[in-house]
């Protein structure tokens, strides 16, 4: 078993390394390279895996509610921790409820469980990302206009993906083939990405971000466990609900605390800590979920 979680978390972990050691040294620029991940290759994977023949997305209805449930469950008690221990909501509460599904779940989620998995995994991911760009952009701006969530690629990927998978309408197979390709970039990107930007973050308060790294991982998991008790799900989303709240802060925390100039050296500080906590947190989900 731990040969497994190891040969699952390895090639994860690799990667992400191999950025930080390179943005450590080559300091390059990858805002270009990110930007066409969050404009073309994230969506295309999204797209791809919603607008599937064999993708039905009423068959995830419950774990869209489960997964619903363990984002605004954290958020809860996010600022329930928030109040308790004296910290700003603003900055506690946003990496509390929004998790790296992304940048670690997706692939993950294929490397433990299998290309199966991708669609479930994607299913989770839209459900966080849509919330992550509406109520927690609104959370830290509450001026901020809501309707500029259609703008966003990955949402109209998501929606354009739902729309094709339940109208039935099938897309020419050489066109898929693209879409899956172009998507494909976006998984190795992401984790490379990660760890150039885990260099450009900084240890502002190691309190504050170990309380958040542990807070994280923590909470999800147990809220995980005890939706599970309420929502029925099959064996494989079991264990992708339970790794789901198991993983670290998102990096997208830090920039948008940054954008909106709510401490972004303190959130900085809870999504690097959180995303090394991970090497503790991951495999101990990985093992109670296989």
């Amino acid at each position: 078993m731990l040969l497994r979680i190891v040969s699952i978390l390895f090639p994860l972990f690799a990667i992400t390394a191999i950025g930080f050691l390179v943005g450590r040294r080559a300091k390059p620029d990858l805002s270009h390279a990110n930007k066409l991940n969050m404009d073309v290759f994230v969506p295309a994977l999204v797209f791809g895996a919603l607008a599937n023949k064999s993708f039905h997305i009423t068959e995830f209805l419950p774990l869209l509610a489960a997964t619903l449930a363990v984002v605004v469950g954290s958020g809860l008690l996010g600022l329930l921790a928030a109040r308790l221990l004296g910290i700003a909501p603003k900055t506690l509460v946003p990496p509390i409820m929004f998790n790296n599904c992304g940048n670690l779940g997706l692939p993950l989620a294929v490397l433990a469980f299998g290309e199966q998995a991708l669609a479930p995994a994607v299913v989770m991911f839209m459900v966080s990302n849509l919330l992550h760009f509406s109520f927690g952009a609104w959370l830290l701006d509450h001026q901020i206009k809501l309707g500029g969530i259609w703008k966003v690629p990955s949402v109209l990927a998501t929606m354009a993906g739902l729309a094709v998978g339940l109208s039935g309408f099938e897309v020419w197979e050489p066109a898929m083939i693209a879409i899956r390709m172009l998507g494909e970039i976006s998984i190795p990107l992401m984790l490379f990405a990660l760890g150039v930007r885990l260099t450009e973050s900084r240890i502002g308060e190691i309190r504050l971000g170990l309380i958040g790294a542990a807070a994280r991982p923590v909470i999800g998991m147990l809220l995980a466990a005890a939706v599970m008790l309420v929502v029925p799900l099959p064996e494989r989303e079991r264990a992708l609900l339970l790794v789901f709240g198991a993983l670290p802060p998102a990096v997208l925390n830090y920039i948008f605390a940054e954008r909106y100039h709510q401490e972004p050296e303190k959130v900085a500080s809870i999504v690097l800590i959180g995303n090394v906590a991970a090497l503790a947190f991951l495999p101990l989900a990985l093992a109670i979920g296989l």
